[in-house]
């Protein structure tokens, strides 16, 4: 069997980052896929896609520390269907997701440093070091 995702987009929030027993960190965010086609009578057409994703470890620190709201990335992952009973209605719900083990940052340093100039979000700090560019890759299972 494989379960293997490869999805490249923009992020649709800025990372959620939890710090779980034993300095565990996770991170959960959104990406936002797009698919462009031209219809039968030659009509361009557009679809968006939003998935939600979450990684584990070192992967969740560096999308934690580098990823923002709007953030191009290419994320390699797995999918993972969760399901619970709603506590309100008490049917059965669930939800996929994409559990990222690598995630590949596509923008160009300067562009997140005007996101965030834009956004205030570094006011006061001085301009964070350049990540390194290639893929974060995580060894690191969840709890689960």
């Amino acid at each position: 069997m494989i379960n293997r995702v490869f999805l490249m987009g923009n992020l649709t929030r800025d990372p959620e980052v939890k710090l779980l027993s034993g300095d565990r960190a996770t991170a959960s965010f959104g990406l936002a896929t797009n698919r462009k086609w031209k219809s039968a009578d030659g009509e361009a057409k557009e679809e968006v896609t939003f998935i939600d994703c979450e990684c584990w470890g070192r992967t969740a620190e560096t999308v934690g520390q580098y990823l923002n709201k709007g953030s191009k990335c290419l994320v390699e992952g797995r999918l993972k269907l969760d399901s619970w009973d709603d506590k309100e209605s008490g049917q059965k719900r669930s939800r996929l997701k994409v559990v990222a083990e690598q995630v590949t940052f596509l923008d160009s340093p300067n562009r997140s440093e005007r996101s965030e100039a834009a956004t205030g979000r570094n006011a006061g700090r001085p301009p964070a070091q350049e990540p390194d560019r290639g893929a974060i890759q995580s060894d690191d299972e969840p709890p689960f």
